[in-house]
């Protein structure tokens, strides 16, 4: 947290240095520690630098349905449009850049990864990095009853007689199942229907994509077929388990990329390449640029205005 109490903080920052700012958890004045619930308004007169409209990441979730205007928000380099009846849900690590102040509000929850109930389900929804970021709930029963899940959450926050973590994280529990039940129109299936297989590989694949992009190395590991793998990957993703385990890594790369000035062949190194080219080919493949024009974007993005990247 700075000396301005806005809670900013500098994560620390990675072997090669730290290209985009870090944001720890740190509320002013929280009833109950690991969770705030406030509006989009409430966040930018808190947080006046101008950091929030720069690319950043936090080590915390945040959740966010937007109630009045229109603007862009970007989160893992991809833009979402936004509207009254948007819901993003941000993960612990991903790079997001906010839209600028006055141009929508909404009611804004943020809380620890440690703070949800410790439930395999709650577990499984945080930690889910190929989850969706985005729904339009527009004007339909899901939008009403995600709106009446944080106005709960909001009263039991701001209760005059004091909050009750139990009750919050219980409330938040009930948030959590309830988006995960939300229509995912880029990914049709259902992450449930590829049962304990998938849900083996996907902790695997957390442990080892950046020493291993092998399915059969998976498959070993974890004693199924390459068949049974894509069956998994398929039902819960409607990706086959190559294309899973290559976003994991293209992803990765990203992030790195962006969030750190290592050089290119450091950072294939890191994720498992022998040469900088073989990354170089892959990347551009799985992202339609070259790591280098990716860094640069990103760099000028993340700029503060007036300055050069």
């Amino acid at each position: 947290m700075d000396r301005t109490g806005n809670g900013r903080s500098h994560a620390p920052a990675p072997a090669g240095g730290e290209a985009i700012p870090g944001f720890g958890f740190n509320p002013p004045n929280a009833p109950v520690p690991g969770i705030e619930i406030t509006d989009l308004a409430a966040l930018h007169r808190r947080v006046t630098d101008g950091s929030l409209q720069r690319v950043h990441r936090a080590d915390f979730h945040s959740l966010t349905l937007i109630t009045q205007g229109s603007a862009e928000q970007t989160v893992d380099f991809v833009a979402y449009p936004c509207r009254p009846g948007t819901l993003l849900w941000i993960r612990p690590g991903q790079v997001q850049r906010l839209a600028s102040p006055g141009l929508m509000n909404g009611t804004h929850l943020l809380f620890t990864p440690a703070f949800p109930e410790t439930t395999a389900a709650a577990s499984r929804l945080a930690d889910d990095w190929s989850a969706p970021n985005c729904w339009q709930l527009g004007t339909s029963s899901d939008n009403a009853t995600t709106s009446a899940l944080l106005a709960r959450l909001h009263a039991e926050y701001r209760r005059p007689e004091g909050a009750s973590r139990e009750i919050l994280q219980l409330l938040l529990a009930a948030l959590l199942l309830h988006i995960d039940r939300l229509p995912r129109h880029s990914a049709p299936a259902d992450p449930y229907a590829g049962g304990e297989v998938y849900a083996r590989f996907h902790a695997e694949l957390e442990r080892s994509y950046a020493t291993t992009r092998r399915a059969e190395d998976y498959a070993d590991r974890l004693g199924y077929t390459v068949k049974t793998l894509t069956r998994a990957c398929r039902a819960a993703t409607g990706r086959s388990v190559k294309h899973v385990i290559d976003a994991r890594v293209a992803l990765q790369a990203q992030r790195l990329l962006a969030h750190t000035d290592e050089p290119v062949a450091t950072i294939a190194r890191r994720l498992g390449f022998s040469e900088p080219t073989n990354f170089g080919k892959f990347f551009t493949r799985h992202t339609g640029t070259t790591p280098g024009d990716f860094r640069r974007t990103q760099q000028a993005i993340a700029a503060p205005p007036g300055e050069d990247s």
